[in-house]
């Protein structure tokens, strides 16, 4: 820290002049520079990554139960690009979502493991609901626009997205 000594203020003469005895006894004051306040913590932000859904129908799985729940995890950029080098999508692209929809749902049910496997063997009802899951969690919205209709001027949203999984 700097010390700098004090200013002589615009203040009245003491009694006797500033020549006086006063003047000459008054001890030279020192000030210590104010430090600058600590810079404010940035504010925490979480980052949700992982979603719960309940699927309409189920996966029903070799011993006849029928699971419903489970957890999706927001896709990476490695999740979207390791299924374009599978044969099964090279041969067919409709198979992307099956494969990449078994590397972001961690959780189904009770069972101990989702992949492609479980994912290829569910309704086509719950695969259209994951596909639109899947959506809504890795776009946030941000493939909407706000329009107005130009005949009856109602506000609406339409979607901007591709329309396969995989797709922008």
């Amino acid at each position: 820290m700097r010390r700098t000594p004090t200013r002589p203020s615009a203040a009245p003469a003491p009694p006797g002049g500033a020549d006086g005895p006063a003047a000459a006894a008054a001890p030279e004051t020192v000030v210590e520079a104010a430090a600058p306040p600590p810079p404010a913590a940035p504010e925490r932000q979480s980052l949700r990554t992982e979603f719960e859904f309940e699927l309409p129908r189920g996966y029903v799985d070799q011993s006849g139960t029928v699971h419903r729940t489970g957890t999706m995890r927001l896709a990476t950029a490695r999740d979207e690009l390791i299924p374009l080098r599978d044969v099964r999508v090279q041969e067919n692209p409709a198979y992307l979502s099956v494969v990449l929809l078994g590397r972001v749902i961690t959780r189904l049910g009770t069972l101990p493991l989702v992949h492609d496997g479980v994912v290829e063997n569910m309704f086509a009802s719950d695969l259209a609901f994951l596909q639109d899951f899947y959506r809504q969690v890795n776009a946030e919205g941000h493939t909407r626009a706000g329009v107005t209709c130009p005949h009856c001027e109602q506000p609406f949203e339409v979607e901007l997205g591709g329309s396969r999984l995989g797709e922008s």
